[in-house]
């Protein structure tokens, strides 16, 4: 079906250029500045000569209607020249690097991102990935210079007024693009006045109906309203006349989309949406804020529960002021806003407002860096930016959604600063947006001055007070099954990357550490001779090492091997090899270390269920056909036994062996608990025949059950007291099964 023929840019005002120099000459006094303006308006007056727009004006209007877009939101003179030059490379024969050489590297940056997201073209929007790195451009771009989404946000609002000569395909598809892209970025920069405008415009192509039928209440009901209303500012402007406060008081009606909100997602009938009309005060500071609301209150009775203080508690977007919905003389429900005119700027342009052009000392980074400041979610943000290089477009919109976008909750450090954190978040989450270490050296929080477990989901209004410990293990994986922030979530991750790798590093050096004991063990060589022949400049300068650590960890790799360093080193191998002092002996009572007065040829072996070794107390069980089983004293399967007991004894001439004894290791759960174990074991050469881990969810605790060779009572016990060292461990014990 044929659109009928649409009204010159949209039915809105056409703007010329002289307009745009009106506005940006109030607040740009620089000639150079001014004449680089001009300079782009000739440019792409040259350059798009002959384009049209599907409207059938010429190219070169939309360009002069985002610059005045931009005018109005008192950009600065790269970010006019900029939206004049926003589409010149992607339509023309113009380069990136042509436009450096002419207005300077910023520009040509801010027009390069433009360009890239520009390249996506909404023809293939029915691709849900597409779609998702279109919009992931989107935002990346913001991400490096928040310039970019001012340009593409005043690109946008101006297609959105001119989107009658596209097809009702298009119309519906930018304008569900808009919705679920620009005017969440638009609300959350605080740019009220282009958010409301696109909303009211995108539901007149998404909901054409309903947005004619809201159009005709609303036209009737502020008709019948607008007199009440006259008089309500009369009598509020008295009052404020005789108290000497400096006001200015207008009225402004509540957007249709607000109303579609309510009306069709809220279920409200329209005769219940009391807040149609409003008045907005502004004044000069915040106390005469308060004392114009106190003065309202005594005049007119306030609705309860419908008191909103975001002048103490401003949103995340910097919006501040005072709201009260009251009770009109006609009996008809008034909501009154009122802020000082520093609050309305904020309110109607948000950022822009801060971003606003100032002559003199202007440096965009540093304006970037403050917007980082004050927008809490935008750190968030911005990490989520510098984070999806690896990651999918959906994913990253996932995240953006879920991080910035959606419900949040706010709640206060213990100084009274509002900190503002994704819904779900936990006191974890509260310790990495304070800082990164805090959140890495936490072990406790209070919330509202009570301790809490970490992973407890915050709530609005929550007081929250991390303690954290400089000799903290640092974040285990655990974290990241609770954590909500995207941020969070990365800097847990690091850590235990940069953590795992200093581990593994650690290990390897002790491997290779051990190949080099081993091998030089077989040539009658100890360690601390072994470390002698290594630790010269002949050898690391050979092997291409710093240290003794960098050589073991190239053994670890095999490059070289011990064996070659022993080669290297000219090391023999001795003829008279003595026995591996390790091996029992094979006459089965010579290998026992265990020997009974007056037992003859009886077989006697260690207990497998005390597991004895050297140094332990011994007693002897006489077995029916198996000859003497030795136990310790206190094994409880011989302790109530008289009869069978004898005499034994540990033999004077033991040769060297290691036993197996059976232990149990009882520990806080936590990350690379297992790792600290075995590096334990590894360090002290202990042999580990057997090792078994679990954890306890709902204590938190860890029980690991081990198999180790040791030569003596003394030895077991060395180990065990380097076990109980280890951080979180509070029980080592031997098992009796």
């Amino acid at each position: 079906m044929e659109n009928k023929k649409a009204p010159v840019n949209g039915g809105y005002p056409l703007h010329t250029f002289q307009e745009v120099e009106d506005i940006y000459m109030l607040y740009i006094s620089s000639p150079e500045d001014r004449k680089r303006i001009v300079e782009a308006y000739d440019f792409i007056m040259q350059k798009h000569n002959g384009q049209f727009r599907k409207s059938g004006e010429p190219y070169y209007h939309h360009l002069i209607e985002v610059a005045y877009i931009l005018a109005s939101l008192q950009c600065g003179p790269n970010t006019i020249i900029a939206g004049l030059l926003h589409d010149v490379v992607e339509d023309t024969d113009v380069t990136v690097e042509d436009i450096k050489k002419k207005w300077g590297e910023e520009v040509s940056k801010i027009v390069d991102a433009l360009t890239k997201i520009q390249r996506l073209k909404l023809s293939k929007i029915t691709s849900e990935e597409f779609e998702a790195e279109d919009h992931r451009k989107i935002f990346l771009g913001m991400a490096k210079d928040i310039r970019v989404i001012l340009i593409k946000l005043a690109d946008r609002l101006h297609n959105l007024r001119t989107l009658g000569a596209l097809s009702p395909e298009r119309q519906y598809a930018i304008s569900k693009e808009t919705m679920e892209v620009f005017v969440p970025i638009a609300e959350r920069l605080g740019l009220d006045i282009i958010k409301s405008e696109m909303e009211d415009l995108c539901i007149s192509y998404l909901e054409p109906e309903r947005y004619k039928e809201i159009k005709k209440l609303l036209s009737k009901k502020t008709k019948v309203l607008q007199k009440s209303l006259d008089g309500l500012k009369k009598r509020i402007a008295d009052v404020l006349f005789q108290k000497d406060i400096p006001f200015e008081i207008s009225s402004r009606v509540k957007s249709i989309n607000s109303i579609y909100r309510k009306m069709y997602i809220k279920g409200h009938p329209f005769e219940e949406i009391y807040d149609i009309l409003a008045l907005r005060i502004i004044t000069e500071t915040e106390i005469q804020c308060y004392e114009i609301l106190g003065l309202i209150h005594q005049m007119y009775k306030p609705v309860p529960g419908r008191f909103k203080d975001y002048i103490a508690m401003p949103k995340p977007n910097m919006y501040q002021s005072l709201h009260t919905t009251i009770v009109g003389g006609d009996g008809n429900f008034y909501e009154v806003q009122i802020r000082t005119k520093e609050m309305d700027s904020i309110a109607e342009t948000g950022i822009a407002a801060h971003w606003a052009y100032k002559e003199g000392g202007y440096n965009s980074q540093a304006e970037q860096k403050e917007i980082e400041n004050k927008l809490h979610w935008f750190r968030d943000f911005l990490a989520i930016s510098n984070e999806s290089e690896n990651e999918n477009a959906s994913t990253y919109m996932d995240n953006l959604n879920r991080d910035i976008f959606e419900s949040h909750i706010f709640v206060f450090t213990p100084k009274g600063k509002v900190i503002e954190l994704p819904s779900g978040s936990t006191p974890v989450d509260f310790a990495y947006r304070i800082h990164t270490k805090v959140g890495d050296q936490c072990v406790g929080a209070l919330v509202n001055g009570i301790m809490v477990p970490l992973n407890t989901v915050l709530k609005t209004g929550d007081m929250i007070e991390i303690k954290t410990s400089k000799t903290s293990p640092g974040p285990s994986e655990g974290w990241l099954n609770f954590v909500a922030s995207t941020s969070a979530k990365s800097a847990i991750k690091k850590y235990i990357a940069k953590k795992n790798a200093s581990l593994v590093r650690e290990d390897r050096i002790q491997r290779g550490k051990q190949s080099c004991i081993d091998a030089f063990k077989e040539r009658g060589i100890d360690e601390e001779e072994m470390i002698k022949l290594l630790n010269t400049d002949k050898v690391l300068s050979h092997y291409e090492c710093d240290d003794l650590e960098s050589l073991f960890l190239s053994v670890s790799g095999r490059k070289p091997t011990a064996n070659a360093l022993i080669d290297f080193l000219h090391i023999k191998k001795p003829v008279d090899l003595s026995l591996n002092l390790t091996k029992r002996r094979n006459n089965k009572n010579d290998a026992c270390p265990v020997y009974c007065k007056g037992a003859g040829q009886v077989a006697i072996a260690l207990a497998n269920c005390c597991t004895p070794i050297p140094g332990d107390d011994i007693v002897g069980y006489i077995t029916r056909g198996k000859g003497i089983s030795v136990h310790r004293k206190n094994c409880p399967n011989v302790m109530n036994e008289k009869e069978r007991l004898l005499e034994v004894f540990w033999r004077d001439d033991i040769e060297f062996a290691t036993y197996p004894v059976d232990i149990s290791i009882e520990a806080s759960d936590r990350n690379n608990l297992l790792v600290d174990v075995m590096a334990v074991f590894n360090n002290a050469k202990v042999g580990v025949n057997n090792l078994h881990a679990r954890s306890n969810t709902q204590n938190l605790s860890a029980t690991i059950s081990a198999t180790i060779m040791v030569s003596d009572a003394k030895r077991l016990h060395d180990i065990c007291v380097l076990l109980k060292g280890i951080t979180g461990v509070y029980r080592v014990a031997r098992v009796i099964h």
